[in-house]
């Protein structure tokens, strides 16, 4: 798969954008100084080029009464049983992020709750699922980084 070319004009873009997906493109080509049109077909064309793909909305979830995070460790019965257990998983709608991973885990998945005992019940349901034999859990006490920028910046740099 070949890389798609872009450039300093693209970056700008893709930089606000990451801010805040909402922001129009009139006011993306007016501090670049370019046509809203053309921020319209630059940004088409990384969509089509599967480098933007679709758009988030960010929530406050501690306002919203889930402070809680957890990551789940999952250990397999046997490795043929992943896929089972990821569709098993997306039933569970407090798992937000689940990922097949090699060394320790067969899975290794991120919780959301509200409180200790909700979290608790949470892990009881997956550790349920069949073909998981037993479950790791750590508490995430804060989200210290989560900058998608600066790996933007540096893959930019990189190109």
């Amino acid at each position: 798969m070949s890389k798609v070319k872009l450039d300093e004009i693209d970056h700008q873009i893709l930089d606000m954008l990451i801010d805040n997906t909402r922001t129009p493109f009139t006011d993306i080509a007016k501090k670049l100084l370019i046509s809203a049109g053309t921020v319209h077909v630059r940004v088409k064309k990384m969509e089509e080029a599967g480098i933007i793909k679709g758009s988030s909305l960010t929530l406050d979830y501690v306002k919203l009464g889930y402070s809680f995070i957890a990551y789940v460790g999952i250990f397999l019965e046997k490795t043929h049983q992943t896929k089972f257990v990821l569709q098993r998983l997306t039933e569970i709608p407090y798992v937000t992020v689940a990922h097949i991973t090699t060394g320790k885990f067969n899975i290794f998945c991120k919780i959301r709750a509200k409180d200790t005992t909700h979290a608790k019940n949470i892990i009881f349901k997956i550790d349920d699922i069949e073909g998981i034999s037993r479950t790791e859990t750590m508490i995430s006490l804060e989200e210290s980084i989560n900058d998608k920028k600066r790996l933007m910046h540096t893959i930019f740099n990189e190109l």
